[in-house]
């Protein structure tokens, strides 16, 4: 069965120009966490939601969120089709032929897989390009020093849950460092 990281990793080596866009995935921004998330050279960003059954697809439409500065609750695609959402297009990476289209809003873009267990080959089929929300750059709405020092903190947080499964290591509380200095 083919594992969603093997999914992901087919699907941003055929469809991603890692010279000229940030590739994230499992990236937290805005309420939620995207599976993929890319942002070109002039900031215009996609994210790409990956689901893997019917019942995935359909809580995702059931996600609410609280607005931290007004307490107003939303869901997660009527932020998304109203442009009051950090990214300016959305997509669904699904298994080809698990949803009908036509329940598939028309601000998502859809994107088809199919994979062929005896080859290990991955194809993948655009069937609708999603509507550009609004027209702002990922940096008009998003702090990009700070999105590098936490891409970079990431990474080295990354590194040592790798290394950390081959061998034991002790870390001192980083709370404790910082009192000290």
């Amino acid at each position: 069965m083919l594992k969603i990281e093997e999914l992901v990793h087919a699907f941003i080596h055929s469809h991603c120009d890692f010279e000229k866009e940030i590739v994230l995935t499992n990236h937290f921004h805005s309420d939620w966490e995207a599976d993929v998330l890319i942002i070109d050279a002039m900031g215009l960003s996609h994210e790409i939601e990956i689901k893997l059954s019917k019942s995935d697809f359909k809580n995702d439409f059931k996600k609410s969120y609280l607005n931290a500065a007004t307490g107003e609750k939303f869901l997660k695609h009527d932020k998304v089709s109203s442009g009051d959402y950090v990214c300016n297009a959305f997509s669904f990476l699904l298994p080809m032929g698990m949803i009908e289209h036509k329940m598939i809003p028309e601000h998502c873009g859809i994107i088809e897989f199919y994979h062929n267990v005896d080859t290990w080959e991955t194809e993948f089929y655009l069937i609708r390009k999603p509507v550009r929300v609004h027209e702002d750059s990922y940096w008009k709405l998003n702090d990009k020093d700070l999105f590098i020092r936490k891409m970079a903190l990431n990474l080295l947080q990354r590194k040592m849950e790798i290394k950390g499964k081959h061998e034991e290591l002790i870390f001192k509380n980083p709370f404790e460092i910082k009192k000290r200095k």
